[in-house]
């Protein structure tokens, strides 16, 4: 029997993919096998000595001790482009909600004292709320990955010019970008030739401040800011003097803050970039079957952490699992236990990410406990575990 334990609501239709004769679900349980997550902070938590697996229901992995979890040879899943969709709806309703002057008329309609004259009121009024089309408009979008891709193809059906930077874009990701996409050379080129900037990229000391007062000053006037990535992506003290100089006509935020939830020219938005009953269900279901395969067959999907491993149904009577340190012989050492037991390897799969090897075999034979020790003692190695249909050791 599995268990899992959930740090927060995970949809119904990603749990249900759980066998229940073989997975345990709680958020409440002991020895947990495996932990899914969406938002909880995990940093300051005791992680049990039982987790085998930690999965994110999402992309971003702030919350999760990412590197201590290596260390201890635990690969921490996430699930890249499940919610994508919703961000990118998301943003395109940003950008019209900026430009139309849309939460400003909305609350002037709102505010206005019961009156008979009320059409009258609002015909001599609106031209307050005079916006701006989005045709025509050039966007920047940095950060061009499952959500930024997608955000500057569907701003370029609205008729906007798209300037996009990424160095480190995948194959994949280009050949889905349009090709009608312009290349920046460098952010600052990009800065200085957009009408409005989105960010997609994740928080890291690299892109931290990644907008500061120098790359405010090269900007246009009046220009239009969405950040549906990350906090700490903008300096927000030099995003405030750059509001009140008129320089930023509007910062749209997936993430309010003190310093600016109340300025008249931000829209904050309370994080919901990914909540949306169809991204939390894609989510849960991308998860939950990722954490199946790892759990019952040993196979490696979108881990933050480890090197991806694709691994066949088992169908022998024992799988290893085993992740050690990456360096020279360790192979050869567990190959050599194995032997010395004389049990016969079937199949061998091993691959390496940075300082994290992974190997997955298959026995002939079932395998004893002091077999079993004697490799957890082979200096190096972090976790070991067997697989027998459903069964975990």
């Amino acid at each position: 029997m599995f268990k899992i334990q959930t740090l927060n609501t995970i949809a119904v239709a990603g749990l249900n993919l759980f066998p229940r004769e073989y997975y345990e679900i709680a958020s409440d349980i002991k020895n947990p096998n495996a932990i899914l997550v969406r938002s909880h902070a995990m940093h300051e938590m005791t992680i049990p000595a039982s987790t085998q697996v930690v999965g994110r229901a999402g992309a971003g992995l702030n919350n999760i001790p990412v590197a201590a979890l290596t260390k201890r040879g635990i690969p921490v899943l996430n699930t890249p482009g499940a919610n994508a969709n919703a961000v990118r709806e998301l943003v395109m309703a940003g950008m019209l909600l900026a430009s139309r002057n849309i939460p400003q008329a909305l609350n002037y309609v709102t505010s206005l004292a019961t009156n008979n004259n009320l059409e009258q009121m609002i015909e001599q009024h609106k031209k307050q709320f005079v916006g701006f089309e989005l045709l025509g408009k050039t966007l920047g979008v940095i950060g061009l990955g499952n959500v930024g891709v997608r955000v500057a193809n569907a701003a370029m059906s609205f008729g906007m010019k798209v300037i996009g930077y990424d160095p480190s874009i995948t194959v994949n990701h280009a050949w889905m970008l349009s090709s009608e996409v312009k290349k920046a050379r460098s952010i600052d080129d990009l800065v200085m030739e957009a009408d409005f900037i989105t960010f997609h990229v994740p928080l890291m000391p690299a892109t931290k401040h990644l907008l500061n007062a120098a790359r405010f000053n090269l900007m246009k006037k009046g220009i239009v800011l969405l950040n549906f990535s990350r906090m700490g992506i903008i300096d927000e003290e030099a995003l405030v003097d750059a509001l009140n100089e008129d320089k930023v006509h509007i910062y749209v935020t997936d993430f309010p803050t003190e310093i600016l939830r109340n300025h008249p020219r931000v829209i904050s938005l309370p994080h919901l970039g990914a909540s949306t009953k169809e991204a939390e269900e894609n989510c849960a279901m991308m998860l939950a079957n990722q954490i199946r395969e790892f759990l019952e067959n040993g196979s490696i999907t979108n881990a933050a952490n480890f090197p991806s491993l694709s691994v066949p149904t088992l169908s022998t009577p024992a799988r290893l699992a085993i992740v050690n340190a990456n360096i020279p012989n360790m192979v050869a050492q567990i190959s050599a236990k194995l032997a010395a037991a004389r049990l016969n390897i079937v199949s061998l799969l091993n691959q390496s990410r940075e300082d994290i090897a992974y190997t997955v075999i298959d026995l002939a034979l079932p395998i004893n406990q002091e077999t079993l020790d004697e490799i957890a003692k082979i200096a190096g190695i972090l976790q070991l575990r067997v697989m027998t249909h459903h069964q975990t050791q």
